[in-house]
């Protein structure tokens, strides 16, 4: 059976081919992470477990506050963490889908999102969208990324997920 076409003619990608796209854009992100996180929490641990240690005048070891000098900067900690990370996800997914229509799972899968409509070029408004429904939509709706990604197995007749509907996309395999 041919490959479903969009209405440029260009070949849908498969299911398979943008599930690996997504987990090599996880892999990458995951690294990113992993950079970001590993320094912040050693910074955190030497300019906390001094304040949890503190020994008392008589030698005793004195109860720490957990409150105010363990978790509040942990908390403050982890809110740095994720709000640096939304900033990089929207660069990686938005900005990349912008200028180029792909990321780099989509380069190594040979694919590339497109507007449904072949009139229209890929904007940044669609690329926003499409972050939008695809990561932040996903973190208030628990098991809507799982809903989102498996969508495409059943839309006829342009395969696409909850967020390519939004945005107006589809994504297509490239010539290498």
């Amino acid at each position: 059976m041919p490959p479903a076409l969009t209405p440029a003619g260009q070949p849908l990608a498969s299911f398979a081919d943008r599930l690996l796209a997504m987990l090599i854009d996880t892999a990458a992100f995951a690294a990113v992470g992993v950079v970001l996180a590993v320094p912040a929490v050693l910074v955190y641990l030497v300019v906390v477990m001094p304040d949890l240690l503190r020994v008392a005048p008589d030698g005793t070891v004195a109860q720490p506050d957990l409150l105010n000098d363990f978790l509040v900067p942990f908390l403050w900690m982890e809110l740095a963490i994720v709000a640096i990370s939304l900033v990089l996800a929207y660069v990686y997914y938005v900005e990349m889908m912008f200028r180029t229509g792909q990321t780099l799972g989509k380069k190594t899968m040979r694919l590339r999102v497109v507007p449904l409509d072949p009139a229209h070029t890929l904007d940044r408004r669609a690329a926003v969208r499409r972050f939008l429904v695809q990561n932040v939509v996903g973190l208030v709706l628990p098991g809507f990324s799982y809903l989102d990604g498996l969508w495409q197995l059943w839309d006829k007749p342009w395969q696409q997920c909850l967020h390519d509907k939004f945005a107006g996309t589809v994504v297509v395999k490239v010539a290498p």
